[in-house]
């Protein structure tokens, strides 16, 4: 009998993946944590009531890590707060999924050991993270490592831009997905460095590391000649059909970030086109802070994602 499809949410414990200085935009970096407790209680058990599985938590500077105390912002959930979290989420009917991005465009959260990419030191760093936290999660199923939009074009608006290419990109992916491995868990990442370089992708990336490409618009009706391709705009949704074509598991990603219709059209579009064998589920994004000004978009996305989960369930 088929294991039951994953219905994941996505929330943030740390917020600090995009700009690497303070400043007002709400991306900006904040050296205390931005998660407000009430709202994550209500967040978490609205999606329990609505029919989500599983929660990935991006837990970045969020925690007062043993190996690396030195991250952590202030406010910062202590060791005994995440374990005792964790055990809620799991009383509730949600499996935690640990998230940290790796990518050097999203990583503003490693403080200092951000400007190091692909240094010694920062193997380390990196490493002993993954270790603790897969240690903390119980060895959960999953370890989502990001490794999305790590090029040029995405750190315009940072002080400092790092961008690994070519080989690095797949040293590095490899390093970190190895080792999730050695932990027991499943390396998970973000599928759009296809978009732009679709030949190497399906030619390097195991089939071991569960793929999640993201689509957030409301067309799903492009060319779909000559795939594989290099994809933009409101083509990007094809890659789920390349991944699919190249053997991947897969979790499509769908957001309320551009209109709230999305995700149960990555639904619809994806239990229609996709081999069911190879189609774990589905994570939905809602991309804001975890902060009571974001509270109606955070109860949006669950709202319209529980009338798809109740469809197709």
């Amino acid at each position: 009998m088929p294991e039951p499809l994953i219905w994941a949410n996505l929330l943030h414990l740390s917020y600090n993946m995009w700009l690497d200085t303070p400043g007002d935009s709400p991306v900006s970096y904040s050296p205390d944590l931005r998660c407000d407790d009430e709202l994550w209680v209500e967040l978490t058990q609205r999606m329990a009531d609505a029919g989500f599985t599983m929660i990935v938590i991006d837990l970045g500077d969020g925690v007062q890590y043993a190996s690396h105390r030195e991250i952590a912002v202030r406010g910062a959930w202590s060791l005994g707060r995440l374990a005792e979290e964790l055990g809620r989420l799991r009383e509730l009917g949600l499996e935690p999924i640990p998230k940290l991005n790796f990518s050097a465009c999203h990583d503003a959260w490693l403080g200092e050991y951000s400007k190091m990419v692909s240094t010694k030191l920062y193997y380390e760093v990196c490493a002993d993270l993954i270790d603790e936290v897969a240690q903390l999660f119980d060895r959960p199923r999953f370890f989502h490592i990001g490794m999305d939009e790590e090029a040029a074009s995405y750190q315009r608006n940072m002080e400092l831009a790092i961008m690994r290419q070519h080989d690095l990109w797949w040293r590095d992916l490899l390093r970190f997905a190895d080792a999730v491995d050695r932990n027991g868990s499943r390396p998970w990442i973000w599928s759009d460095h296809a978009w732009r370089h679709p030949e190497p992708y399906y030619e390097k990336m195991p089939t071991s590391i569960v793929q999640s490409n993201w689509y957030y618009s409301a067309p799903f009706a492009s060319d779909e000649s000559g795939r594989p391709r290099e994809v933009e705009g409101d083509d990007r949704y094809l890659t789920y059909l390349d991944l699919d074509d190249h053997g991947y598991e897969q979790i499509p990603t769908g957001s309320n970030w551009t209109v709230p219709e999305n995700f149960g059209r990555t639904v619809e579009f994806c239990t229609e086109r996709l081999d069911p064998s190879r189609l774990l589920g589905f994570l939905q994004t809602p991309w804001h802070p975890t902060l009571p000004a974001f509270r109606d978009h955070q109860l949006e996305a669950i709202d319209v994602a529980a009338k798809t989960i109740k469809n197709v369930s």
